[in-house]
């Protein structure tokens, strides 16, 4: 398997993309599940038919560019063009001088945005990004090692994840995560996502609270025929509550993901289970 994800890493992003677009029809069509729970989140949400059908193909497209993105020399740059949107934005938080807290929604290629900020900003405020690592355990190594890079670290989800994020942001530093990914049971709360409630993680707003770190969106927009990216980079619409209320900072929180969502909802996983019952934390 290394093997062929070796051999893809070489692959044009163009020919990847047109691969990965079929990978995603063939995936929406030999499962039932996935099919139903897509077009329900995005019934929910309002999306448009054709949006709707356009995010089957990101999807796959999602899964057939990491190759790429993992396997490449970690001290080369990025291959494909890459352009920024919302750089004034983002310079002005690393500006405040404090750790800075990341919110990337699952959205385009939220791969690239750890990288892409790494590479521009990594050696004067390094990132730390977490992940849930996957099951599998070739895919596991694979991860750990390919997602690591200069100035970009990871960060597992758990508690000693936790705890290495709260030092990165201590030093000044820059963490990442993904808030609309759903926690372990205990470590979030129901708030509405787009109508329905859905477990949601305290973590940002925690992290935020404990460091006095700034708190930016950073989302990558995949372009088409195998372009490139565009990275945007904002402040959060709204200022977390004061107070350290779960349930109001991550609706907050929420509110910032549906208006970035809705700006490019075919690029969005609606397949992702966002809705689930939270699973039961690891033992310690």
């Amino acid at each position: 398997m290394l093997s062929l994800v070796r051999w893809l890493s070489t692959w044009p992003l163009w020919l990847l993309h047109a691969v990965g677009a079929a990978l995603g029809w063939l995936t929406y069509a030999l499962s039932p599940s996935y099919r139903r729970r897509l077009r329900a989140n995005a019934q929910l949400a309002g999306v448009a038919a054709a949006d709707r059908r356009a995010s089957v193909a990101e999807a796959g497209r999602l899964v057939a560019e990491l190759p790429r993105l993992w396997l490449r020399p970690p001290a080369q740059p990025i291959a494909d063009p890459l352009r920024w949107d919302g750089l004034e934005q983002l310079q002005a938080l690393l500006d405040a001088g404090r750790g800075l807290v990341l919110l990337t929604p699952h959205l385009g290629s939220f791969e690239v945005s750890a990288q892409a900020y790494a590479q521009r900003f990594g050696q004067r405020q390094p990132v730390t990004v977490l992940y849930r690592p996957a099951r599998k355990r070739w895919l596991r190594e694979l991860e750990e090692t390919a997602r690591a890079r200069p100035a970009l670290a990871t960060a597992p989800a758990t508690l000693a994840g936790v705890r290495q994020m709260l030092r990165a942001l201590r030093r000044g530093e820059t963490v990442g995560l993904l808030p609309d990914q759903v926690p372990p049971d205990g470590m979030g709360v129901w708030v509405p996502f787009f109508g329905r409630d859905a477990y949601t993680m305290t973590l940002a707003a925690r992290l935020v609270q404990q460091t006095g770190a700034a708190v930016g969106l950073l989302w990558t927009e995949r372009l088409p025929r195998g372009a490139g990216y565009v990275v945007h980079a904002e402040a959060l619409p709204e200022p977390l509550p004061e107070g350290g209320d779960d349930a109001a900072c991550a609706a907050v929180i929420n509110r910032a993901m549906e208006a970035v969502i809705r700006r490019c909802p075919r690029q969005y996983l609606w397949g992702y289970h966002r809705y689930k019952t939270p699973r039961r934390p690891e033992a310690a």
